[in-house]
């Protein structure tokens, strides 16, 4: 009954597949306001991005984010930045610390604060940044693809293969994405329940 248990808890862990489809959440952004999944899906889709302030990983991909954001928000694929991290485990990842980290880089899209923890859990977000593209069909967001924003989390110019900027061509030309799956590298999120 124990390893039943342990079976039904792990899978319920790992959260949403390509191809699931995504329900609505509603989290308040660096602005005060709250930002709901589905107001954006007035687009063809999000990239939504788990990151945080204190990372490393995080802090080396900003600049890729906001360029991301900046490249295809005028296509509609908007990015939706979600700080999943507890801080009372990561102090520097406080509601005020992400106003002031948002502000002091001028990121041009929302960055959300997952509270209750609850989103990166239903996601089964496991490193900072982990992305998830979600495309609209119909009236349902879909999930496309999982990952890692490309292969070189260190060093931009190094750069071979973007994963999240092929999957988006894929998207907008109408071709299947190729590679749907990859191993989100970057730090693991801080959550007080997994302590």
């Amino acid at each position: 009954m124990i390893f039943g248990l342990f079976v039904a808890l792990s899978a319920s862990a790992q959260g949403y597949k390509v191809g699931d489809k995504v329900e609505d959440f509603s989290l308040k952004n660096v602005d005060g306001k709250m930002v709901s999944l589905f107001d954006m899906a007035e687009q063809k889709g999000v990239v939504v991005i788990f990151t945080c302030n204190h990372c490393p990983y995080s802090v080396a991909y900003e600049d890729r984010i906001i360029a991301l954001d900046k490249k295809y928000k005028p296509l509609g694929f908007p990015v939706l930045a979600i700080n999943p991290n507890d801080p009372a485990i990561q102090p520097e990842d406080s509601f005020e610390k992400m106003i002031e980290r948002a502000a002091g880089k001028g990121f041009t899209f929302p960055y959300v604060f997952d509270a209750n923890q609850s989103v990166y859990r239903k996601f089964g977000a496991t490193k900072t940044p982990h992305v998830f593209i979600l495309s609209k069909s119909g009236a349902e967001l879909v999930l496309k693809y999982i990952g890692a924003i490309d292969d070189n989390s260190r060093n931009a110019d190094k750069v071979k293969e973007r994963y999240v900027e092929n999957a988006l061509d894929a998207l907008l030309d109408g071709k299947p994405i190729e590679v749907k799956e990859t191993k989100a590298i970057g730090c693991s999120i801080k959550d007080a329940s997994a302590q």
